[in-house]
């Protein structure tokens, strides 16, 4: 198991530096600079501000340079938020991502697996096909659209959550004290939870009806042994195998989800700092966001390989 992880971990070298580089180009390729929008600076202020950056070298000389300061883990200064370095604000903004996408996954991961297996063990039922239309409208309704009509519903007419701001608030606040802390993140978790509630529920789903006709399951049943020993001991293990294959693309969504929920709701995460980033031509600020969440993937889709070793017997990870 040690061997493979450490094969895997030499595979993701490359992987993140073919992305840093892909993105280094086509951040530097796109038409617009970082100074552009000060019209009123004389040329001179312009050039001097672009030899701070080194933007005043030949690309592939910035391209190693770049590189150079990435390897020592120096993501060099913000462009757009002045006196303040990338790693400064990575470090602002990525808890409040964390938060954000963890409980998202988390909540994703529990729903929809019981949503799953809920409609399998109801086949063809009334109770199936409730979940499963309830399940293709969350696949229907993207988390851009959705986040704005929750924004309406529960904190603009209902008044119960607050919106574009970290501060607890709205009636469901006030009703509930304990929960008041958490009252700024229910929205923009719901709003990138639902989504992956209805893909990993069919995954299940599908994965779980196909388990029950295997004929290990039906020994089991003829045996004696009770239905949820047979659910849970002997079925859920084989039927949680897609659901876990599709954990590590699930968090790329949730990351990508991320950046448009997060400026929705006006929350300081990495999603916002990446977009005012991306509009202001902020080449550190975009490519050290880059780089994190490159690396975040990498890590996921290697603990989700790992995962699908243990689950699956038939799975032989040799060093």
């Amino acid at each position: 198991m040690l061997g493979f992880a450490l094969k895997r971990l030499a595979i993701a070298a490359p992987t993140l530096f073919f992305v840093v580089s892909l993105s280094f180009f086509l951040m530097h390729l796109a038409p617009g600079g970082p100074f552009d929008a000060d019209a009123n600076l004389e040329p001179q202020v312009i050039e001097n501000l672009k030899a701070a950056y080194d933007l005043d070298k030949p690309l592939i000389q910035q391209y190693v340079i770049y590189l150079g300061k990435v390897l020592v883990g120096d993501f060099g200064p913000s462009i757009i938020y002045q006196d303040r370095t990338v790693s400064q604000l990575i470090a602002t903004g990525l808890p409040v991502s964390l938060k954000i996408g963890l409980a998202a996954i988390l909540i994703a991961g529990l729903t929809g697996i019981s949503m799953g297996i809920l409609a399998a063990l109801k086949h063809n039922t009334a109770t199936d096909y409730a979940v499963m239309g309830v399940a293709m409208t969350g696949i229907a309704v993207p988390s851009f659209v959705l986040a704005p009509l929750m924004t309406l519903i529960f904190g603009v007419f209902l008044q119960l959550l607050p919106i574009a701001t970290l501060e607890p608030g709205g009636g469901l606040a006030r009703s509930f004290p304990m929960i008041a802390p958490l009252t700024p993140y229910i929205l923009p978790v719901i709003a990138l939870a639902v989504p992956q509630i209805a893909v990993i529920s069919r995954l299940t789903r599908g994965a779980m009806i196909e388990v029950l006709r295997q004929n290990y399951i039906r020994t089991a049943r003829a045996k004696g042994l009770a239905e949820k020993r047979v659910v849970w001991r002997h079925a859920l293990q084989a039927g949680l195998l897609p659901v876990v294959s599709y954990l590590g693309p699930a968090v790329a969504g949730i990351v990508t989800g991320a950046v448009v929920v997060e400026s929705i709701f006006q929350l300081p995460g990495m999603g916002r700092f990446f977009i005012q980033g991306a509009i202001n031509r902020d080449y550190p600020l975009v490519l050290g966001i880059v780089i994190i969440f490159a690396a975040a993937i990498v890590l996921m889709n290697l603990i989700v390989d790992l995962l699908y070793g243990v689950l699956d017997p038939k799975v032989k990870v040799d060093g």
